[in-house]
């Protein structure tokens, strides 16, 4: 993913050959002298650095920190970048990752600085020369509630990573590859309940399927630690949306697709934010979904169906692969602004989703297994989970106080003992609670999309 991607373009002979630098300020000779800076012609790049020095314009740096990742070298627009952002010039030499992502933090921190006229189509050209299905997404022109300049190519052509779509299911006494402690999203609907062990969502990330009659998908961000199940079908429309893999990224944090309309939506909100549905005010309700072993799900569920390993695609479904060091590393693939004053940036949360709440509670609040009561805006509830299955559900209560029972599926209020289940927590005379929508991700994640709005609580279990 972080080899030089200039060598890649040239291996195709997809880099331009694009003639000398022109004089001007219109808005085609801009995207041209733009695209003059990933030109494999020295002479080209360095009069379009020059240009856009002269020209002395902040609006040029979002075309610079995308020519940063793309051309053959990067220290002479690393300091024409300096230039521009009157920033001092960096110490200590950095390989060109590290100069381009620490150019896209500052990107990120600097929204004031708006780019010139044309970058759109300068943006576009430039995505497709790697896979001309970008055009789809990325075009001049184009509808977007995100800043344009902050989309990045994540390493994958369009539908690089395939979307399971109405995946074939087995019985569990046929799913002999599947070892006791290995971890799967459990998910039931209606009764009809299914497990897709994250072994083989490492590898597709989008799943769209219809449980106990509901179209919906678990979007599956890796690089998130974010796995989240939502209603595809929107009132209004004919069919439930199916949705894919794009290859694009937003503050490390997967752009996934709509095939009716090849949208770009942001895959922790369930919004459009790229294309035709910006602005429609279409936001995907989410349900719940819960992380679990496989033992521990099969244990209370078993009638459970579960993704067959044969998915029709050639991969290597060994658990661990492809993201094993990445799960591993306190570090991110992709650059994103995160706040670690209170929490490591891949530290594990879980994050409520309710009609418009948004709460999160750090993992380590459950380990060796724990029931916690709190409050969500006006939300009574209770939180069941094990830190080292990374499992929590949330349960909608009236008030009471819940406590650890003989076991984790036994949650006490007072010394009544309540049973718990993946629609509701149930109480001895039949009483219940409705679960809430809610999933697992890392920090970073959650802190960057509603750190600004939403609330984490750490009450004591």
């Amino acid at each position: 993913m972080r080899r030089p991607i200039f060598l890649v373009l040239a291996l195709f002979g997809l880099l331009p050959q694009l003639a000398g630098p022109s004089r001007g300020e219109t808005r085609g000779e801009v995207v041209e002298q733009a695209m003059n800076l990933i030109s494999p012609v020295t002479t080209y790049r360095k009069a379009a650095i020059d240009y856009f020095v002269s020209r002395g314009k902040p609006d040029a740096i979002p075309a610079l920190v995308l020519a940063l990742r793309f051309a053959p070298s990067g220290g002479d627009l690393a300091a024409a970048l300096e230039k521009l952002a009157g920033v001092e010039p960096g110490k200590g030499p950095l390989d060109r990752w590290a100069l381009w992502s620490q150019w896209m933090l500052w990107q990120e921190t600097h929204p004031e600085v708006k780019p010139f006229a044309g970058f759109d189509d300068f943006q576009s050209r430039i995505f497709r020369l790697l896979d001309d299905n970008f055009g789809v997404f990325l075009q001049p022109g184009i509808a977007h509630e995100i800043r344009l300049e902050e989309i990045t190519w994540g390493g994958v052509l369009k539908d690089g990573i395939p979307a399971l779509t109405n995946p074939k299911l087995i019985a569990p006494a046929q799913a002999a590859y599947l070892t006791p402690d290995e971890l799967v999203f459990g998910i039931e609907i209606n009764g009809d309940i299914r497990a897709y062990p994250l072994r083989i969502m490492d590898w597709h990330e989008m799943l769209n399927d219809v449980i106990g009659g509901v179209p919906v998908s678990l979007a599956y961000c890796t690089l998130c630690g974010s796995g989240i199940l939502f209603e595809t079908a929107i009132a209004g429309r004919p069919e439930p949306f199916v949705f894919g893999s794009s290859g694009f990224l937003f503050r490390s944090n997967k752009l996934m697709y709509d095939s009716a309309t090849h949208s770009l939506w942001n895959q922790f909100t369930g919004r459009p934010v790229v294309g035709p549905l910006t602005g429609s005010g279409i936001e995907l309700r989410a349900r719940p979904v819960a992380i679990t072993t496989w033992a521990d799900w099969l244990a209370h569920h078993p009638e459970t169906k579960v993704l067959a390993i044969a998915t029709g695609h050639a991969r290597d479904y060994r658990p661990g692969l492809p993201y094993g060091e990445y799960f591993a590393s306190p570090d991110l693939m992709f650059p994103a602004k995160v706040d670690q004053t209170r929490f490591k940036q891949k530290d594990h949360v879980f994050a409520l989703r309710s009609s418009g709440i948004e709460q999160s509670w750090p993992l380590a609040l459950f380990a060796g297994g724990a029931v916690v009561n709190d409050r969500a805006g006006v939300i009574d509830l209770v939180l069941i989970g094990d830190a080292a299955t990374r499992t929590v559900r949330a349960y909608r209560t009236d008030g009471r106080t819940f406590s650890k029972g003989a076991s984790p599926d036994r949650p006490l209020a007072g010394a009544l003992e309540w049973r718990l289940s993946e629609d509701a927590l149930i109480g001895p005379a039949g009483e219940s609670f409705p679960r809430l929508p809610g999933h697992i991700a890392y920090w970073f994640a959650w802190n960057g999309y509603y750190g600004g709005i939403g609330r984490v609580s750490t009450p004591s279990p």
